[in-house]
């Protein structure tokens, strides 16, 4: 699929990984939003797994506490306008406060169960453009929802609605260490390490 200009690998494994264990009702489909990235970077890829596709690659905003040009900050609490990480299934679309939306259902508990209660969907937004970026250097920011431009909104959404997965990425230690879904290999290697240097002083 050629992904390394659009994609970092471990964000695509880690998402990949999810994909395989998680009951998803459309996999065809795959979105990875890569919050280690700057808010200046096309850091949302939409995917086509099956046809070998990329579908769309563009900017997206982050919570207005997780941080400025990067995130760096995350929760699951109410009122804590800050973004989720992890894995999420997109539910239906409705017409709200910010135009046509999309619902996305965390799928982490302790990590992103309470995005529906929060009210956390994707969304077209004016602050999500080249425009702003130019004026303030960086995206303007959500209330913790994954806001795209404007114009890409409806094109995304229905792409992408309706049981598909959308897995948010930011090389978190926190969240590697709540998740129960990414395997760490670098973790399990060093436990592996560690019994064979017990069981080799055992032996000695």
């Amino acid at each position: 699929m050629n992904l390394s200009p659009v994609l970092k690998y471990e964000a695509f494994r880690q998402a990949m990984e999810g994909r395989k264990k998680l009951s998803i009702h459309n996999k065809a489909i795959m979105t990875v939003i890569d919050f280690s990235l700057a808010s200046t970077e096309k850091r949302l890829v939409v995917l086509d797994l099956e046809n070998k596709k990329v579908l769309f690659n563009t900017l997206v905003s982050h919570g207005k506490n997780s941080g400025e040009n990067y995130a760096t900050n995350f929760s699951n609490q109410q009122e804590s306008l800050k973004s989720s990480l992890g894995f999420f299934m997109t539910e239906n679309t409705y017409n709200g406060e910010n135009g046509y939306s999309l619902v996305l259902n965390g799928l982490e508990e302790g990590i992103n169960d309470n995005a529906k209660a929060r009210y956390v969907v994707m969304h077209g937004a004016d602050y999500c453009s080249t425009g702003t970026i130019s004026s303030l250097g960086r995206l303007g920011k959500s209330y913790g929802c994954p806001a795209v431009p404007r114009e890409y909104a409806g094109p995304i959404i229905n792409t992408i609605k309706d049981g598909t997965l959308l897995f948010i990425y930011a090389d978190n230690p926190d969240y590697l260490a709540k998740t129960h879904i990414i395997h760490q290999p670098n973790v399990l290697m060093a436990q592996f390490s560690r019994k064979q240097r017990l069981e080799n002083a055992d032996e000695g």
